[in-house]
């Protein structure tokens, strides 16, 4: 072939290598570590009030005696240069004691994680600051701080005692998971046999005492007749702090489409979940076919861990990475994530779904390892099409919503019993 011939054809082809070229950074998105987040995706989410509902790091705080959350750190999910760096706005620490603690013993446990948390906000005083109401949140947001909120994960931690509740709430607690994963003494869990049909007439006194004090109903991880009961007894929106979809995954920590359009026509809000096996139900499937493989390699990890929570929760996400590494279970991308979000808003609307992520208290999908990674999110939504006003209430704006009106039941309940 003449030079001259080579010439041309190396012309004719320039279009198609500008092509292959233009076309690496999108085959490249297709990985993990690839994905990018647009700068228009990046100013929307810097503007944006982004609201976590509920984590688990609140055991780090209690386990880990070096454990510093103004330190960047390798492990685990949460920490404040990551919330930073993830724009995190707003997050809700979970006060949790696993339910093998009972009564006093529960509520000192409870009280012990209720001053860590108070205790990190004062010793970060420049990033966090402590926040109770809407707008308390909002406020922190112009001041370029991080509203730091609680919520008690389990109502075993009140010890049948409204006053306990009241002192809770007192401290700064802003909602109330009514049962964990087993039954309380007046209210049914998703993950236990149904002693009480739903709740007892105790457990609806509590419905109205946290509609009273301005304290969110949590139905995460309550049955779905206790669920029922809440909503016939409540005066305010009711929230699930970290629950996904079933239509996705058939979890019974996962929420029914017609308890979606419920908590729709109640004004509350689903909050999702980003553990693998509430995401994925090719995940769940897998993890159920293969426990009595799996169950011995994870009973060993709790044993040598002893009563660390954060040791536990931690070594169970390392468990679950290293049998979807070896083949045994199958993986899950983060834009799982995105999908129960399409869910809710297809089944229940777009007023009413938000993040509430589990981080530091389960295993995290490929791509989500982290609260720096939250961005991905609100470009992923996006891609989907959301507008920025609908992404905005998706990462904070319906929470806050709900928030608003649980404050204003509360006025009105306790100006209705106010002595004259």
């Amino acid at each position: 072939m003449s030079r001259t011939a080579t010439t041309q054809l190396v012309r004719q082809l320039i279009p198609a290598i500008l092509f292959l070229v233009a076309t690496i950074p999108v085959l490249a998105q297709k990985g993990d570590t690839a994905f990018s987040v647009s700068p228009p995706a990046r100013e929307l989410h810097r503007r944006a009030i982004v609201i976590d509902t509920h984590d688990d790091t609140t055991q780090r705080l209690i386990h880990e005696k070096d454990f510093d959350l103004g330190r960047r750190h390798a492990t685990g999910h949460v920490d404040i240069p990551r919330m930073r760096e993830g724009g995190l706005d707003a997050i809700f620490f979970s006060i949790w004691v696993p339910v093998r603690y009972s009564g006093p013993e529960a509520t000192k446990r409870a009280l012990q994680q209720i001053d860590a948390v108070h205790e990190a906000v004062r010793r970060h005083p420049n990033d966090l600051v402590l926040a109770t109401t809407a707008e308390e949140i909002r406020r922190a947001h112009k001041q370029g701080r991080i509203a730091a909120l609680m919520g008690v994960e389990g109502g075993h931690m009140i010890n049948d005692d409204l006053g306990v509740l009241r002192q809770f709430a007192a401290l700064g607690v802003r909602y109330l998971t009514l049962t964990h994963t087993k039954d309380t003494n007046w209210a049914d869990s998703s993950g236990d046999k149904a002693a009480h049909n739903g709740l007892t007439d105790f457990g609806r006194s509590v419905v109205r005492e946290l509609n009273r004090l301005g304290v969110m109903v949590d139905v995460s991880h309550v049955s779905d007749r206790t669920f029922a009961d809440v909503l016939a007894v409540t005066q305010a929106p009711i929230l699930a702090s970290h629950s996904s979809c079933r239509a996705i995954s058939n979890h019974a920590r996962n929420l029914s489409d017609d308890m979606l359009r419920a908590i729709a026509k109640n004004g509350g809000v689903v909050m999702i979940n980003f553990n693998q096996s509430f995401l994925s139900q090719e995940l769940l499937d897998a993890t159920r076919a293969r426990q009595k493989e799996l169950r011995p390699q994870y009973e060993a990890m709790a044993k040598a861990c002893g009563d660390d929570e954060a040791c536990q929760i931690a070594g169970f996400e390392r468990l679950e990475h290293q049998f979807i590494a070896d083949g045994k279970l199958p993986p899950v991308r983060w834009e799982t994530i995105a999908d129960h979000i399409d869910h809710v808003v297809k089944v229940a609307g777009i007023n009413h779904v938000g993040l509430g992520s589990d981080f530091d208290g389960a295993s995290m999908p490929t791509g989500m390892e982290d609260v720096s990674k939250l961005p991905k999110i609100t470009e992923a939504l996006l891609r989907r099409g959301y507008s920025p006003r609908n992404i905005e209430k998706i990462l904070g704006g319906n929470l806050l919503r709900v928030m608003g009106e649980v404050e204003r039941v509360s006025r009105r309940l306790q100006a209705a019993t106010a002595k004259p």
